[in-house]
């Protein structure tokens, strides 16, 4: 499988709220290839050698810079680091702590130096949602993939005990000997979601509480896996197919039919939802306006346009500057109110820009009208 380190939310508050000179970020495309792993560390040692000159250029102190860039360095001599990689590379350093993360997604490579770390790719990992597992299951095994945005199946390992296919078989003397077996349709069922119930503590172990699971099983076993099922946003909408009838261009292409067609029905009950909402005061769909309901802690859920790049800043009452170009000082406005919203207990997703509502780069709901916010 594809190793993905994706932060919780405490632990990219934590990197989000940090401030200090130099706050080094680099991010670059990797592979799980070991055969592309020096061309790789060619290029992560260029993008080191390209922030090592911009903290120069920024006039930052030798045994500050030193250090951090000795933590990036670092990494490039870490073989345990370079056996496990995914598509994309994130380091965090400072003089004080490294961070490093390997994200399924596809990264540009970019060095960047400032008083914060740049974590918008961090950001979209977590809130953009078009992630999922499936779990194959039939009388012959089971087996759980995954998908993301950017990425096709991958495999995840289940622990299955070596004995659980015997779950669903009789035994030669029909089980009225030795181990006496419930018989008829009350036992049959018994059996079957007692060999679901194994596969499914293993994807419940797995797969994240908020990644939606799609299942795709046998006619006899599916109604026994949903019975069992544990995780909550296992989706009702299932592979119509025999588990070993499809290859893995197939599954995915279906899989990801029904998540596409989930996300939109989720779309579109939030945006009847905000429609309702701002004709009573509690939406807004301006950057200004969202800035300043972040700023008071009124975001009851933000969606926002995981393309937009316009760059500035934002001031503790929610005073945007826009900048015309990146800078030291300057941040991804979306990044920063999506980071916010996080930080006072709202919900955060990141959408497409075809999936926004009327072009605007954000649209959030609100806890409380506008109107009663401080000024």
């Amino acid at each position: 499988m594809l190793p993905a380190d994706i932060p919780q939310t405490d632990h990219l508050l934590e990197l989000v709220e940090m401030r200090g000179v130099p706050s080094i970020t680099i991010t670059l495309a990797s592979s799980p290839i070991p055969a592309d792993h020096e061309r790789i560390r060619i290029q992560l040692r260029d993008l080191i050698d390209d922030a090592d000159r911009q903290a120069k250029d920024a006039r930052i102190d030798r045994p500050s810079r030193e250090a951090a860039v000795a933590r990036l360095r670092f990494v490039l001599d870490d073989e345990d680091f370079w056996m496990h990689q995914s598509r994309s590379l994130v380091l965090l350093a400072s003089p004080q702590r490294l961070d490093a993360f390997r994200l399924a997604n596809r990264l540009s490579a970019r060095a960047t130096v400032s008083d914060r770390f740049d974590t918008g790719s961090l950001l979209r990992a977590v809130t953009f949602p078009r992630r999922a597992f499936i779990v194959q299951i039939s009388r012959g095994g089971a087996r759980l993939t995954e998908f993301g945005a950017d990425h096709g199946l991958t495999e995840h390992d289940l622990s299955l005990p070596s004995d659980h296919r015997l779950i669903l078989e009789e035994a030669d003397n029909g089980g009225q000997a030795d181990f006496p077996r419930p018989q008829g349709s009350t036992g049959d069922r018994l059996e079957r979601e007692r060999y679901c119930r194994v596969v499914q503590d293993e994807v419940a172990r797995i797969v994240p509480r908020g990644v939606p699971v799609i299942l795709s099983a046998t006619t006899d076993l599916a109604p026994a896996y949903r019975t069992v099922n544990t995780h909550p946003t296992l989706l009702e909408a299932g592979i119509d197919a025999h588990p070993e009838s499809l290859d893995d261009a197939a599954l995915e292409q279906r899989a990801r039919r029904i998540v596409d067609d989930h996300e939109d029905s989720l779309l579109a009950a939030w945006r009847e939802r905000f429609g309702t909402l701002q004709a009573q005061g509690l939406a807004a769909d301006t950057l200004d306006d969202v800035a300043v309901a972040a700023a008071n802690a009124a975001v009851e859920e933000l969606l926002f346009d995981m393309d937009s790049d316009a760059e500035g800043t934002i001031d503790d009452r929610g005073r945007i500057a826009r900048a015309d170009a990146a800078g030291p000082e300057s941040t991804v406005l979306v990044d920063e109110l999506a980071a916010r919203v996080l930080r006072t207990g709202g919900t955060v997703r990141a959408a497409r820009h075809d999936d926004m509502i009327q072009g605007s780069p954000v649209a959030a709901t609100l806890r409380f009208p506008l109107e009663q916010m401080a000024t």
